[in-house]
């Protein structure tokens, strides 16, 4: 589920995250005492289904190019194995994220509820657990023991901090949607995959097989290089990095799918 979080942040997160990229202790202190500051985002809202979703689009439909191109059949024949592999797919892969999604938030909400019941028929059972766990992260019984009898105070509070700690598992957030992140998903897989097949789409009819899956080749290379600098940038990592192990990722698997398009078509 959806990491979420309902408060808004006493601080400028954007800020706060160029300090700690910058290794500035200054910047941070200035990020911490902004007025006004961001909210905290859901764990990314939506990001994960769309790079995933792009990601697997991509790569999946140019290893269906390459593959079809080492075998050396025609242009025609890399359209429509492309788009057949790139609908049956988006298919499966927005379905089949919906459904994942759905059953994991139905888990942990029938897990809370059993926590709420328990909290509710026998309050000192659950403050003994919580106060074990503490101690055995390193607070005293009574340093712990003080924390649990405030936080069991708050109802709301306490059962969050018990899912977590107990039972590892986040909340669910109640915005939170299978049925959008399967949408999402699906258009993703869909957008991006389509990328590989452009240059057959608009210029089958024109040029030379070679040419149109080296423009193939550098469409989805750019591509790919462009969803790791969108992956870096969201998860403030390197851009340069993410780009490259985007890039070096569909490779490998193109030049495997080439390949074993080649070696079949010399075997049958």
């Amino acid at each position: 589920p959806t990491t979420h979080y309902n408060h808004m942040a006493s601080r400028d997160l954007t800020l706060a995250k160029q300090a700690y990229g910058l290794n500035d202790a200054d910047l941070s202190k200035l990020a911490h005492s902004s007025a006004g500051g961001e909210a905290h985002k859901s764990g990314g809202d939506f990001v994960k289904n769309i790079i995933f979703g792009g990601l697997d689009g991509i790569m999946a439909t140019f290893a269906t190019v390459a593959g079809v191109e080492g075998a050396g059949l025609s242009p025609d024949s890399v359209l429509v194995l492309g788009f057949a592999n790139l609908i049956a797919n988006a298919l499966a892969m927005g379905v089949g994220d919906y459904l994942s999604e759905k059953a994991e938030n139905e888990f942990v909400k029938n897990e809370m509820k059993r926590e709420e019941w328990e909290l509710d028929n026998y309050i000192e059972g659950e403050k003994r657990e919580m106060i074990e766990l503490y101690t055995n992260k390193g607070m005293t019984n009574e340093d712990a023991t003080k924390v649990i009898d405030i936080m069991s105070r708050y109802k709301k509070i306490f059962l969050d901090t018990m899912m977590v700690e107990e039972l590892g598992l986040m909340v669910v957030d109640p915005d939170d949607s299978p049925l959008k992140q399967g949408i999402v998903m699906f258009f993703s897989f869909i957008i991006f995959g389509i990328v590989p097949l452009l240059a057959y789409i608009f210029g089958f009819t024109n040029v030379g097989n070679e040419i149109l899956f080296g423009i193939s080749i550098g469409l989805t290379g750019l591509t790919l290089m462009g969803l790791g600098v969108l992956k870096g940038h969201l998860t403030s990592q390197g851009k340069f990095r993410t780009a490259l192990e985007m890039l070096i990722n569909g490779g490998l698997a193109s030049v495997a799918s080439y390949f074993v398009g080649w070696s079949l078509e010399r075997l049958i």
